[in-house]
């Protein structure tokens, strides 16, 4: 997987096939072959999703939406023109206290307008709340984990996503998505700063 960090951009390899990868902008998601020839595509794909539930079943071109922009671009695009963020009341977790930065997205496309960023005490991102709005609007709780380094910058490697109970926490019975990522690089190419994982 490629991300732009400083634009909404991604693209998978392979995608469905080998010789196959998906590209994603908020306008369009396409699944071509590598040497560019179109499979699929679909412009405004957010609005594929109405009256979805959690249940739902997706086709390609609904997974190649749900992509992990906003999951490789954290902290950075805390920082974007796009985001509001303000601090929120502090979260225990046994005995740490973390803090939360509730963020509020703009004309950043992503599955919820509202997010919390749970950080330890070392400032290292924790957990990361949100609605799935695209599937019927149920609250997750995202845990990160197993820190690595690259270039000098630290990043989660495991992220696993769960529904999130009414009293705020994880339900641990309920993994919704479990995404490992290796081999984590940045690179700048033709004068665009992108971030390679294998995830």
């Amino acid at each position: 997987m490629t991300v732009w960090l400083h634009e909404e951009r991604s693209s998978v390899s392979p995608y469905g096939a080998p010789d196959q990868r998906m590209v994603f902008t908020p306008e369009r998601i396409a699944i071509e072959k590598l040497d560019g020839a179109l499979v699929a595509e679909r412009f405004a794909p957010r609005d594929s999703f109405a009256g979805h539930q959690m249940n739902t079943p997706w086709d390609p071109l609904h997974r190649a939406y749900f992509n992990l922009w906003t999951y490789l671009t954290t902290p950075f695009l805390l920082a974007m023109d796009a985001v509001r963020v303000e601090e929120t009341e502090p979260w225990r977790q046994g005995s740490e206290t973390w803090r939360v930065l509730r963020a509020y997205f703009g004309s950043i496309e992503t599955h919820s307008l509202i997010q919390d960023f749970f950080f330890g005490e070392d400032l290292m991102l924790r957990r990361h709340d949100y609605s799935v709005n695209i599937a019927g609007g149920f609250a997750a709780a995202q845990l990160t984990s197993d820190y690595i380094d690259v270039n000098g910058i630290r990043l989660p490697s495991k992220r696993r996503a769960y529904t999130r109970g009414p009293d705020r926490r994880p339900v641990l019975e309920m993994l919704m998505v479990s995404i490992d990522i290796s081999d984590v690089s940045f690179t700048l190419r033709s004068g665009e700063r992108v971030c390679r994982s294998n995830a």
